[in-house]
């Protein structure tokens, strides 16, 4: 396993993580991690990420229900990214979308809503 101690954390101590479905490929979200709570989803097999704007540690779907299985977990050549391929029970999106890209540059909605946020959060 590779030592956690030699990822490239940034100044605040994070690094990126990318969400891809694992069967289709589909890049649901990107979130960023510590060392703790990349620790915490290798234990546990369900994502784990830090929040920057609430300071703290979350799991995904802990309020939602909408949890992401862990399948395989990739880091990238520079080790300052992690590619986490998942099973994603529900939306990735807070938004109520299956995937956070859920739209172009244009403003147009392409992606699929899979659930109301009024009726989860």
């Amino acid at each position: 396993m590779i030592d956690l101690d030699n990822m490239k954390y940034d100044d605040d101590g994070l690094i990126a993580a990318i969400s891809q479905d694992y069967k289709t490929g589909e890049v649901l979200m990107i979130a960023y991690m510590d060392r703790e709570a990349l620790e915490n989803t290798i234990e546990t097999g369900h994502g784990h990420y830090w929040s920057r704007s609430r300071q703290k540690q979350w799991k995904k779907g802990e309020s939602s229900g909408h949890v992401q299985i862990i399948h395989d977990i990739r880091v990238d050549c520079d080790m300052d990214a992690i590619l986490l391929q998942v099973e994603q029970i529900g939306g990735a999106c807070h938004m109520g979308f299956r995937s956070c890209f859920y739209r172009t540059i244009e403003g147009d909605v392409v992606g699929e809503k899979v659930f109301d946020p009024d009726e989860v959060y």
